[in-house]
C-alpha cells in the first residue's frame, strides 16, 4: 500500500456519484469538484434522484437491477472513473458498483450520518461498518492515536425533524408519480412510502400519550434495584440489519436476545427494549416482546420514547446488533456486547466472550483505548456538517469536498486491507 505522502498524481480525476442522502449535499459537492477541474458523473435511478440532481453530468439508468453490475462496470471502464461516491455502501445498486470499483482499483468513498453526531457526517474510504478498513487491533489503534490531537466533539447543528420529513416526502412521492419512467426501479427502503407515511401519521397523533408513558416507564426503571440491561432497537429495514448482520430483520435479533436473556441472565436482572427514535410504529414491538418473553414478561420492559443518556448510569450492560448507540454507551462507560462485528467491536472496548457470559459478568471498556479509538475514528472518517440543518449542510459541503479533493493515499495506520472485520462477520453468516 502506498504511504500517506504518496498521491495518485496531479491528473484530473473522474468522480462517479450514485445515490446520495436526501439532501442537496451531493449536487453541491459535485459542483465544487467540477469547478476544481475534475470530471463528474451522476447516475440517477428514479425521479427522486433526478429532482435532487439533474444536469448535463447526469445519466438515467432505467434497466433491471440484475443488469446493473455489468452497466456499472462498463461505465467505469468507458469513462475512466477514478473515484466512486455513494451514500451507504450496501444498498441494492451500491454493493455491485463497489465490487466493480474495487476490481478496477477505483477509490470508493462511502458517506453516512456521523458516528459522533450531532454535528458530524461520515466520509469513509473503502467502506462502512463490517466493510470498514479501520483497524480492529488495539495496538494499531493506539499507534495511530499517538499522532493525533484531541477531537472537537462539541455538538453542533441540531437536526430538524420537519426538514428530515420534508426531504423524505419530497423524494419518495415523486417516485410513485414517476413510476412509468422507471418501472424496474428497486427502492432501498422496505416499506411502501404510503404505508410508511400512514404509520407516521398514526404515531405522531399519539405522540403526547406515548411521551408521557415513556417518562413514567423510565422513572420506574431508574428506581429499580436490579441489574438493568438495554437492547436499543434498530430500524427494521436498516441496511446495518439487512446486509451487515446475520439476522436480516430486527425481529430475529430481538428473539435471539430475549431467548438468551431468559436462559442465561440472573433471575433478578431486567431487560429494557427501547424503540428507535425513527421507528414508524409499523411493527408492534410490544406484541413481539410478549411473544418471545413468555413467563418472563415481567422481567422485560418496552420503552417507547425518551433518550438513552438518563439510562446509561444505571445500566449493567447494553446489547446491540451493530447500532451506533453502542458507541454512545461505551463513551458513557457502559459495558457493550455486539451480536455482529460493529466498527467499535474491538478487544478492550466490547465484551468479547459469549453473550451468556455478558449477562453475568459484562466487561467494561478500557477508557484510554476508547479515547484513542474516538481520535482515530474522527480523524479518519468524521467531518463537520449535517444534512438536517441548513448551516450544517453548508459546512458539510465544504469539509467533504475538501476531503474528496485530498489526493493522498489513505494513511496505512488507519486503513487496513482486506476489511479486518469481514472474515469474522462472514463466519457468523453476514451476507457480504
Amino acid at each position: 500500500m502506498p504511504g500517506a505522502a504518496e498521491t495518485r498524481g496531479s491528473r484530473a480525476r473522474h468522480f462517479l456519484f450514485l445515490q446520495g442522502p436526501l439532501s442537496p449535499l451531493y449536487r453541491q459537492i459535485g459542483a465544487r469538484l467540477a469547478k476544481a477541474g475534475h470530471a463528474v458523473t451522476r447516475v440517477n435511478f428514479c425521479s427522486g434522484d433526478w429532482l435532487h440532481w439533474h444536469g448535463r453530468e447526469c445519466r438515467f439508468w432505467r434497466g433491471r437491477l440484475a443488469d446493473w453490475p455489468a452497466e456499472a462496470a462498463r461505465l467505469m471502464e468507458e469513462d475512466a472513473v477514478t473515484d466512486l461516491v455513494l451514500h451507504g455502501d450496501t444498498r441494492p445498486y451500491h454493493r455491485p458498483a463497489v465490487l466493480a470499483a474495487e476490481a478496477r482499483g477505483i477509490a470508493v468513498h462511502a458517506t453516512e450520518l456521523g458516528l459522533v453526531r450531532p454535528g458530524y457526517m461520515t466520509l469513509a474510504r473503502g467502506g462502512l461498518g463490517v466493510l470498514s478498513r479501520l483497524p480492529d487491533d488495539p495496538a494499531a489503534i493506539r499507534r495511530a492515536a499517538a499522532r493525533l490531537g484531541e477531537p472537537d466533539l462539541s455538538p453542533r447543528y441540531p437536526g430538524s425533524f420537519a426538514l428530515e420529513a420534508w426531504q423524505d416526502v419530497a423524494y419518495h412521492l415523486p417516485n410513485l408519480a414517476g413510476f412509468p419512467l422507471h418501472p424496474f426501479y428497486r427502492r432501498h427502503t422496505p416499506s411502501h412510502p404510503l404505508a410508511d407515511y400512514l404509520s407516521w401519521i398514526r404515531r405522531l397523533a399519539g405522540g403526547r400519550r406515548r411521551r408521557a408513558e415513556a417518562a413514567r416507564t423510565e422513572a420506574e426503571l431508574l428506581a429499580v434495584d436490579a441489574p438493568l440491561f438495554l437492547l436499543p432497537l434498530q430500524v427494521e429495514g436498516d441496511y446495518q440489519i439487512l446486509a451487515q448482520s446475520q439476522f436480516g430483520t430486527m425481529r430475529a435479533a430481538l428473539a435471539r436476545v430475549i431467548a438468551g436473556f431468559r436462559e442465561e441472565a440472573p433471575k433478578e436482572a431486567r431487560l429494557v427494549v427501547k424503540a428507535h427514535p425513527l421507528d414508524n410504529g409499523e411493527v408492534d414491538w410490544r406484541a413481539e416482546i410478549a411473544r418471545h418473553a413468555g413467563a418472563d414478561g415481567g422481567r422485560i420492559t418496552f420503552l417507547d420514547g425518551g433518550s438513552l443518556a438518563p439510562l446509561f448510569p444505571r445500566l449493567a450492560g447494553l446489547v446491540t446488533v451493530n447500532s451506533t448507540a453502542g458507541l454512545d454507551a461505551l463513551r458513557a462507560g457502559v459495558p457493550v456486547a455486539t451480536l455482529t462485528p460493529a466498527l467499535y467491536d474491538i478487544e478492550g472496548l466490547t465484551h468479547r466472550g459469549p453473550l451468556a457470559e455478558f449477562w453475568r459478568a459484562p466487561s467494561a471498556p478500557d477508557p484510554a483505548l476508547l479515547a484513542d479509538f474516538v481520535k482515530v475514528v474522527v480523524a479518519s472518517s468524521q467531518l463537520r456538517g449535517s444534512i438536517h440543518n441548513h448551516a450544517g449542510l453548508d459546512e458539510a459541503v465544504e469539509t467533504m469536498t475538501a476531503r474528496l479533493l485530498d489526493d493522498t493515499a489513505p494513511d496505512p495506520e488507519w486503513h487496513v486491507e482486506p476489511p479486518p472485520r469481514l472474515a469474522r462477520a462472514r463466519a457468523m453468516g453476514v451476507p457480504l
